[in-house]
């Protein structure tokens, strides 16, 4: 199969031809249909996620058919066209055991854990528990957009944040992940601001759902925040995973608000200084959110079924296996409007 690899982190993936992988007795192969480029994977790259081992394949966003399936594997044939959450459980664990699989204690990463889906073909570990089945008329480039930014944030706003119809909520940066909260949160009824420092992904944001915009490079964002709100967001989502937005996020909260992580705290940024007594003095919640497990993307699916959610507008470029490695290593100095996703392999 045609591949992407890289063998030193931090140093340009090249395309390469490697055997075609084979299913696990509870896992199944996959032909990639369509996988995303996400900043988890410039992440991985960089060498900032010690489960990876060199070479590797990066990719952990992905939809595609099923071509081989495991002697144990009892829920899918070939032939099924699915998703799959980029957390994949154990099924045994405590966690597992009640309902927290997107914390399992024994999970894999496609494309961290063992190679992804930047390839033809790749292999899903205990297919029964994992995968997740298309809708029909879902395109496969709107289903591999679900699997880590749309379902993580769909997460962080629904079952972590738990947004109620009026309430504030900011959402700091508008990459794929803060767009896919935007829109998750506007159609909870939420009164949504976008905040980003490119002025085509504040456009899109408003088009997706916003009531307001705030560009970060002219404002003081936790203070324009908290005038737009008459007293700061109910809940407040980083989106990005970078000191500033993290602290701007808390800052913009009113009392007793909630902010969520969501965006990789990695690198230069793995330890952020947290302005601790706004947090002890206004009781404020800090929440992470890591994925969401295969059982709760009915509820998201259903959304998008009755048009409430359309993770279709959130599909950006649309390019082909041989221009993913360069779409990866300049995702920190360059990322398109709405999710990349490689189509053509």
């Amino acid at each position: 199969m045609k591949a992407v690899m890289f063998e030193t982190f931090g140093e340009m993936p090249t395309l390469v031809t490697l055997p075609d992988p084979t299913p696990a007795a509870h896992g199944v192969v996959l032909k990639v249909e369509a996988t995303g480029v996400c900043r988890s994977d410039w992440h991985g790259w960089k060498g900032h996620d010690p489960d990876i081992e060199l070479p590797h394949v990066p990719g952990h966003e992905l939809a595609g058919v099923v071509v081989a399936v495991g002697k144990d594997v009892t829920k899918w044939a070939v032939g099924d066209k699915v998703t799959v959450p980029f957390i994949c459980s154990c099924g045994s664990c405590s966690e597992c055991h009640a309902g927290h699989q997107q914390v399992c204690l024994h999970q894999e990463q496609p494309g961290f854990t063992h190679w992804g889906s930047f390839a033809e073909y790749v292999a899903i570990h205990r297919a029964d528990l994992n995968l997740v089945a298309l809708p029909d008329g879902m395109d496969f480039a709107t289903a591999a957009s679900l699997g880590c930014r749309f379902a993580t944030s769909f997460r962080a706003v629904v079952d972590q944040g738990r947004v109620s119809a009026g309430q504030w909520v900011a959402v700091h940066g508008c990459g794929g992940v803060g767009l896919s909260a935007v829109m998750i949160a506007a159609a909870a009824g939420a009164n949504v601001i976008g905040v980003d420092l490119d002025p085509a992904k504040l456009d899109l944001a408003r088009a997706l759902g916003a009531a307001f915009v705030i560009d970060g490079r002219q404002e003081n964002v936790p203070e324009a925040i908290r005038e737009i709100t008459r007293g700061g967001a109910n809940v407040s989502i980083d989106a990005l995973g970078h000191t500033v937005t993290m602290t701007n996020s808390i800052l913009c909260l009113r009392p007793r608000g909630k902010h969520i992580q969501v965006g990789l705290m990695l690198g230069d940024h793995a330890a952020p200084a947290v302005p601790m007594p706004r947090i002890v003095g206004q009781e404020i919640e800090i929440l992470g959110s890591h994925g969401m497990q295969a059982h709760r993307y009915g509820a998201m699916l259903d959304m998008v079924a009755s048009g409430k959610l359309d993770p279709a507008r959130l599909v950006g470029d649309r390019i082909s296996l041989a221009e993913a490695p360069a779409a990866l290593v300049n995702m920190d100095r360059f990322q398109s409007v709405g999710a990349t996703i490689i189509t053509r392999f």
